[in-house]
């Protein structure tokens, strides 16, 4: 049994980092399943079994790509000593990451026209929990206003995937890039006593 799993994941990985590929040099609407699944070896009817259609592997692609982002962005407010700079610091380096190719096509342009509402993806709960806990501590130490912290998180969180959203899909995110990292800071900042 423990070699059939093993298959199985090996089969899904590879699905995912072909499609990974693919989507990042085609863009999703012109990535071939048949290409895709042909480069790694395997078949269409592999694809359907592990992911259901191709928009489910998006979603596999999408939630690996997006909980990549969500770590890196983590470690950069690690880096802070103050949870206040940390969680800025947090918020700026996801939007930063809008001007990343693979991330801009795959996860910011291809991933809400096909699967929807970025909040409601998996990937962004880690990121609500974590704000809600970095927000409830910073709270219990009157940095804070009075605020209910769920609200708070939910529109910090929806304020830097908007930012990067908006850098994303700009002719210009160089540009547009710096002026929606500011705008984050100083709404951010409106919560703080």
């Amino acid at each position: 049994m423990n070699k059939r799993l093993e298959k199985m994941a090996e089969t899904k990985a590879k699905l995912i980092t072909a499609a990974r590929a693919a989507f990042a040099k085609k863009g999703f609407t012109a990535a071939s399943m048949d290409d895709l699944t042909s480069s790694v070896g395997l078949t269409r009817g592999a694809l359907y079994h592990n992911f259901g259609d191709k928009v489910g592997l998006l979603a596999a692609v999408v939630d690996q790509i997006d909980s990549e982002m969500a770590i890196k962005a983590h470690a950069e407010g690690e880096k802070h000593k103050d949870a206040w700079e940390g969680l800025l610091a947090e918020g700026a380096a996801y939007i930063e990451m809008a001007i990343v190719p693979e991330v801009q096509r795959i996860v910011l342009l291809d991933g809400p026209a096909f699967l929807g509402d970025p909040s409601q993806w998996p990937s962004q709960s880690g990121c609500l929990q974590s704000t809600i806990k970095t927000l409830e501590t910073m709270f219990d130490r009157g940095i804070l206003k009075e605020v209910d912290i769920e609200a708070a998180a939910r529109l910090i969180n929806g304020a830097a995937l908007n930012a990067a959203l908006w850098v994303a899909a700009s002719d210009t995110p160089d540009e547009v890039l710096p002026k929606a990292i500011d705008a984050f800071r100083v709404l951010s900042t409106g919560l703080l006593k």
